[in-house]
């Protein structure tokens, strides 16, 4: 490995509220980042190449998949984790339609919701289910996480 392989980049960026000032190579992504540097372990890797949705943050309020993104694009911008959605009402209405088995792929449904929520707050049905189809869920019902997003939209 030559020395220009193994070069360290300063990058900022705010998670969940907390600016976080770190230095990381070039081909870092950003779930490795946040899991294994930061210890923010909410958001899971899953398939690593954006097709499961498990690893969904939002950056700048819209929801990204953080396997596709190197953690130095990340420089300046703000972050937001399933850690920075605690007691969200998305979350309480997973609880409440019992959305989720495993859990495995809740944090990403979570997120995913709430940038719909920010990016349009007065959803369809359609809309939604549309929305829902960028994430992926091998063991429960995609109707109860359905009728979880459903339940926040009225």
């Amino acid at each position: 490995m030559s020395s220009r392989d193994s070069a360290m980049y300063p990058v900022e960026f705010k998670v969940n509220g907390e600016k976080r000032a770190i230095r990381v190579r070039a081909a870092d992504i950003l779930i490795h980042t946040l899991r294994n540097t930061i210890g923010l372990t909410g958001s899971k890797s899953g398939c690593e190449n954006g097709d499961c949705g498990t690893c969904t943050i939002l950056v700048e309020g819209l929801p990204i998949k953080s396997c596709l993104m190197l953690t130095v694009e990340a420089d300046g911008k703000q972050i937001t984790t399933i850690e920075g959605l605690t007691n969200s009402p998305i979350q309480n209405a997973f609880v409440q339609n019992q959305a989720f088995q495993c859990g495995y792929c809740t944090p990403g449904f979570i997120v995913n919701c709430v940038g719909l929520q920010n990016m349009l707050p007065h959803a369809d049905e359609e809309t939604i289910r549309v929305w829902l189809e960028s994430n992926i869920c091998r063991c429960t019902s995609y109707e109860e996480i359905h009728n979880a997003v459903k339940d926040v939209f009225r």
